[in-house]
């Protein structure tokens, strides 16, 4: 599986990239920051990632889930510094030939990204 890892304080963009003809399906999850956390109306949330380590991490952890879930590639992006309420924080993509490998693979990734992954965030107060 090919797979690419990338951090950024811009906006996040989709990668437009030519797909294979032995793809049947794509998941993108796209994580969004909502107007609440933990019931508190928030401007935004502000990450921090402890990059080297985190990139190895996602790695090791995108290794793991390869041989587990058939899929052919894996885009995942994440944002730091401060994102507002309704843009995203986290593209992930996941191709593969059948539906069940990139969703499964997808859900997987993004729980162990909660666990395991150095990245942090703190909500931001509206002004």
């Amino acid at each position: 599986m090919n797979f690419q890892i990338e951090f950024t304080r811009a906006p996040i963009v989709a990668p437009a990239r030519e797909v294979s003809k032995e793809i049947g399906a794509q998941v993108d999850f796209w994580g969004i920051v909502r107007e609440r956390e933990q019931g508190r109306a928030i401007a935004g949330l502000c990450y921090e990632a402890h990059e080297p380590m985190a990139r190895a991490m996602l790695a090791k952890i995108l290794n793991e889930l390869s041989a587990l879930h058939d899929c052919d590639e894996v885009y995942f992006i994440h944002r730091l510094d401060f994102v507002a309420v309704g843009e995203a924080s986290v593209l992930v993509r996941a191709r593969a030939r059948h539906r069940q490998a990139a969703l499964r693979l997808t859900e997987e990734l993004l729980n162990r990204l909660k666990a395991d992954v150095p990245i942090w965030k703190q909500h931001v107060a509206p002004r």
